[in-house]
């Protein structure tokens, strides 16, 4: 067992030890276990919502996208932009809800908002399938940093068993006190990374950053513009399904760091930030750009980042980025597993007592973790394109939520689910079916059916309501 390993497996387990620190008391219920006292502080609250940003696919996917598609890799800067400036107007609305309400899941908004339990759980059943793949993501891209930075396939299996196991351990123990505590640890080794990587790489280049591109305009002009499979539709299209997927609050497992803030200044605090700290995703972006002048044409995207950091870095610091990389799959899948074990265990399941509740709520964490390692170990697949589908999938409860945040509902129940129902389908349809759409985004499309058979059911709901009420009124009158 080598160096890195040695130090990458130490990292992991340090990661899940400090997310066990974080636990103060037994959780009595599933709401303290979920969402504490609703009083995490702007700190506590900056650190939950930016270590979504940092994901695997922040070092994986990114450099691997710029190696193969250039600049359409900086969609992900464009998408989380937005996706913030849209948080900054929903995140407040979403915590008053909350706290009135006592919401500790997104389907719980939906149950009440729209008066309808079955909304509710065809909402928890979509959050829990499309969250899934998204949590796979983060274990199987745990695994590949581990096999890329030691050489070792076995080694990059018993890290993914390893981490998955201890992401479990920690998040039962403390809940998301320890998702906290692990996202301090997590941040502050993403930015040692992420600096060692912008000296070690694309800095090392004689004449910096500006001779790195000069190089690649020279050598490899079509990468500095939109080209081939990462054309202008596909930039657009990724940019938009992904930046409603994050800003119109779509995802399970970010409601949990937003419910359980302090207020809703603190909120609105972090989200002036937080667009300042996206720009450090432009470090892997940086590094697949190098890639494109230092290694083979046939390099495998995925192993951009790793490989560079393994040709330009000593042992020890190659570690200490693959114990970032770690760190970057255990906190977001800590968050992942509680977004869809509280759907199930709180939407779901039956249960007679809080305490039984969240004896259900754990038994779900432990199979969801469980099932997405089984299917990271098995069924491996491209990470950016596991990330559009969550997103895709996930965006279609987009029209029911805004309509639904609006200080009274302005959609009907039975819209919202068809428009729901419609665009999953289609989505299916475009993504399992076998459907030629170019490079447009299969989320986006089904987002286009989804509204139409929304806002034409809202209009027949309305419009038999409307002829109800005026029969009633001629009832009335007669009686009279």
């Amino acid at each position: 067992m080598n160096t890195v390993m040695v130090i990458t497996l130490l990292g992991i387990v340090s990661i899940a030890v400090v997310g066990m620190t974080g636990r103060r008391a037994k959780s009595k219920d599933l709401g303290d276990w979920t969402v504490g006292k609703r009083g995490f502080s702007s700190v506590a609250t900056w650190f939950l919502q930016a270590g979504e940003s940092f994901t695997t696919f922040s070092f994986l996917g990114l450099a691997g996208l710029a190696f193969g598609g250039g600049v359409a890799a900086c969609y992900a800067l464009a998408y989380l932009a937005i996706s913030i400036v849209l948080q900054y107007l929903t995140g407040p609305r979403i915590w008053r809800l909350g706290r009135d309400r006592g919401y500790i899941t997104q389907a719980d908004f939906f149950a009440d908002r729209f008066n309808s339990p079955l909304l509710g759980k065809v909402v928890a059943v979509v959050g829990a399938v499309f969250l899934l793949p998204y949590l796979q993501l983060q274990i199987t891209g745990l695994g590949l940093i581990v096999q890329l930075a030691t050489g070792s396939k076995a080694g990059g299996t018993l890290s993914m068993v390893l981490a998955t196991g201890l992401t479990v351990a920690f998040v039962l123990w403390s809940g998301i006190r320890g998702l906290a505590r692990a996202a301090y640890l997590k941040d502050v080794l993403m930015v040692v990374a992420l600096l060692a990587l912008l000296i070690a790489v694309p800095l090392s280049f004689d004449g910096g950053v500006g001779q790195l591109f000069h190089d690649v305009q020279d050598q490899h002009p079509t990468l500095l513009g939109f080209h081939g499979e990462y054309d202008t539709t596909f930039f657009v299209t990724a940019t938009v399904i992904s930046g409603i997927g994050g800003g119109l609050a779509t995802m399970a497992h970010l409601w949990p760091p937003v419910l359980s803030a302090r207020s809703p200044q603190a909120l609105r605090r972090n989200y002036v930030w937080l667009p300042m700290y996206q720009v450090a995703l432009a470090v892997p972006v940086l590094v697949g750009f190098a890639g494109i002048l230092l290694l083979s044409p046939d390099s495998g995207s995925q192993e951009i980042l790793l490989t560079l950091a393994g040709h330009t870095m000593p042992d020890w610091l190659v570690a200490v980025v693959a114990v970032a990389a770690a760190s970057a799959a255990m906190v977001p899948s800590a968050a992942i597993v509680m977004g869809i074990s509280t759907l199930v265990s709180r939407n779901l399941l039956p249960a007679r007592t809080e305490r039984s509740r969240l004896r259900a709520n754990h038994v779900c964490v432990v199979v969801a973790a469980a099932l997405a390692l089984v299917l990271g170990l098995t069924r491996p697949d491209l990470l950016g394109n596991l990330l559009l589908l969550t997103y895709g999938g996930l965006s279609q409860l987009a029209p029911a939520t805004l309509a639904a945040l609006a200080k009274k509902n302005l959609l009907g129940t039975i819209p919202a689910l068809l428009g729901i129902v419609t665009g999953v389908a289609v989505l299916a349809w475009l993504t399992f079916g076998g459907t030629d759409i170019g490079t447009w985004d299969a989320g986006l499309i089904a987002l286009a059916p989804n509204l139409v058979v929304t806002v034409v059911a809202q209009l027949v709901v309305r419009r038999r309501t409307a002829g109800a009420e005026r029969a009633t009124t001629r009832k009335e009158a007669v009686a009279a």
